[in-house]
């Protein structure tokens, strides 16, 4: 793409730590057309947000933009002036947070806040100008328009609406760049559909260039025209969205893709052993060799160029050419378990129903859940999921019905049960961030639920501490850190082998994996995968990611506005299902097999 053409360029970009000088971001390149979407995609510390907000001439606290150009236009983003910065963003380039809910201001409303973006940049003669397009920009992204929603409070639309509220935000001034970070992160299918189409839409109708930042490479695939992959702060992979995933040239990208999940085909996932190494630590060869099965010593003499691999494909690869001759190899399926009987059961659900000040919102659910089986729980944000997972551990006391262990009918709270009764059913949170004790060690929180329920000695519960940690893939080691000194991966492990380390019969994972990157993913899946059959686990695992489902699941129920539509095996649910919600939710969900055909 010549620079005529681009809305945006950026070249040889470089982002630092401050104080050190180690690179954060380096040699990043690129350039988006007017209307075109780019999507940057990467495990997490590989410098994808950095990058984006670089656009903006903006770096977080710590890090320093030391070296390239951004230009737009004619004007160079980097050499502005912050009150010059300051009047560019919003009016030219625009950007879209992660989290709808820190981006707007929670004491004003949300008519407020679209107005105010409007006056900033001078946009509107009058307020009755304003008026008109505020509500434009709120017909334009599929919310209503009249006064008495325009009156809202941030804290009264869902997260989804929240969202296209940011995205109305984004768009008001007509900007020729924005920055997407990450921006349907946790919301359910449905959601996300709405939100990328909206994105979709506005950025051609308006001829917006789009930097779409992701880790979810199916949405991606939805919704780019071309791919950039980063790795350890520099882009490894530029191409078109179908061929990067159809014939990949770096085997970073080539894993990433094995990673991701596939809605029509059950497999198992495969993660990245390893971790990218951290600015500061950085070898002088090719970052990705010591994860890489294709390394050479050649590799590591010298960080590769980003060269063309054939027209408007480029990767940063000694054996670019080889890599993407080779045939994708997946994994066999994983293997099946048979629907079981009702008498089978370690865990059953007859007639429950569940609520908040008498607000019925789950109703009349009937389950069960077979050792070495995994039941998915999948729907839309609200239909009920995590309320009926909270009600089983005991953490929802409004509910009505039987919740059975081994036939044994269980307390409403956790606090009433016996001691046994709560060894045996765990529960692992969707955040690892906020599940974990910051001011407890790994080891220290590990130990919790053995010192807890008891029957151990010091050193029992140490060994079985070592031993639980290397269940999950961590060593011993990690025992001694605190949770901030690990990945979102890594806490998740943690989280995993405390509600393992007293051999519960019963695991309920709540979105476990609904943050975490695509190889990540696939890691805590296969480790997930293996403790149920090693261990005969029972297991509940509440989902919206249906591609997922087909790699760790026997079989699904979806679940709506409170009840369960459909239940049965997951070939049969995903491939021929009866009930329309479902084929809704199939319909709505990205995956790269529709994506690049």
């Amino acid at each position: 793409m010549s620079a005529p053409e681009a809305a945006i360029v950026v070249d040889d970009l470089r982002v630092v730590v401050a104080g050190t000088g180690h690179d954060i971001v380096d040699e990043v390149s690129f350039a988006i057309a007017p209307g075109e979407v780019l999507g940057l995609v990467g495990e997490s510390g590989s410098g994808k947000t950095t990058a984006a907000l670089a656009l903006l001439g903006h770096t977080r606290r710590g890090a320093r933009i030391t070296g390239g150009s951004v230009r737009i236009g004619d004007q160079q983003v980097l050499e502005l002036s912050r009150d010059q910065s300051r009047r560019l963003r919003g009016r030219v380039i625009s950007y879209v947070p992660q989290d709808p809910a820190s981006a707007l201001n929670p004491a004003l409303r949300i008519g407020t806040q679209l107005t105010e973006a409007l006056e900033v940049h001078g946009i509107g003669g009058s307020g009755d100008e304003r008026r008109a397009r505020v509500a434009e920009m709120m017909r334009e992204v599929a919310l209503p328009d009249d006064p008495a929603y325009l009156r809202r409070y941030p804290h009264e639309l869902s997260g989804g609406q929240q969202q296209r509220v940011g995205l109305a935000m984004a768009f008001a001034c007509r900007p020729r760049v924005i920055v997407l970070d990450e921006p349907t992160t946790g919301l359910d299918v449905t959601t996300q559909a709405h939100v990328l189409g909206t994105v979709r839409e506005l950025a051609a109708a308006h001829r917006v260039a789009a930097l779409y930042v992701s880790h979810d490479l199916a949405v991606v695939g939805s919704l780019a025209a071309r791919v950039a992959v980063m790795y350890a702060g520099r882009i490894v992979e530029l191409a078109p969205a179908d061929e990067l995933f159809q014939a990949a040239a770096h085997p970073y990208t080539r894993r990433l893709v094995a990673a991701v999940p596939h809605l029509e085909g059950r497999r198992d996932l495969v993660g990245i052993p390893g971790r990218a190494p951290s600015p500061g630590q950085r070898p002088g060869g090719c970052s990705f060799a010591l994860r890489c099965t294709m390394v050479q010593e050649e590799c590591t003499l010298a960080m590769p160029d980003l060269r063309v691999v054939s027209e408007a494909h480029s990767a940063r690869c000694l054996f670019a050419e080889q890599v993407r001759a080779l045939v994708d190899e997946r994994r066999g399926p994983a293997g099946v378990v048979a629907e079981p009987a009702a008498a089978d059961s370690v865990l059953a659900l007859n007639g429950v129903n569940a609520g908040y000040m008498g607000l019925t919102v789950v109703h009349d659910v009937n389950l069960g859940v077979a050792p070495r089986e995994c039941l998915a729980l999948v729907g839309e944000s609200g239909s009920g999921k995590t309320t009926l997972a909270r009600a089983i551990v005991g953490l929802h006391r409004e509910r009505s019905g039987e919740i059975l262990l081994k036939g044994r009918p269980l307390a409403r709270a956790a606090r009433s049960r016996p001691r046994d009764v709560r060894r045996s059913i765990q529960y692992v949170f969707q955040n690892p961030y906020g599940s974990l004790n910051p001011r407890r060690t790994v080891g220290q929180i590990v130990r919790q639920p053995l010192e807890l329920f008891g029957g151990r000695s010091g050193r029992e519960i140490d060994r079985r501490v070592d031993e639980m940690l290397a269940r999950v893939s961590l060593t011993a080691a990690y025992a001694s850190q605190y949770p901030d000194q690990l990945s979102g991966g890594e806490r998740q492990r943690v989280a995993i082998a405390r509600a393992l380390v007293c051999n519960p019969e019963v695991l309920v994972c709540d979105e476990v994996t609904s943050a975490l990157d695509v190889s990540v993913q696939a890691a805590i899946v296969e480790l997930l995968g293996e403790l149920q059959r090693d261990l005969g686990l029972a297991m509940l695992f509440v989902t919206h990611n249906l591609p997922l489902v087909r790699s760790i699941a026997q079989r699904v129920a979806v679940m709506s506005s409170g009840r369960i539509v459909e239940l049965g095996p997951v070939d049969r649910v995903l491939q021929e299902p009866a009930d329309d919600y479902t084929r809704r939710l199939l319909a709505d969900t990205p995956s790269l097999e529709t994506a690049t055909a």
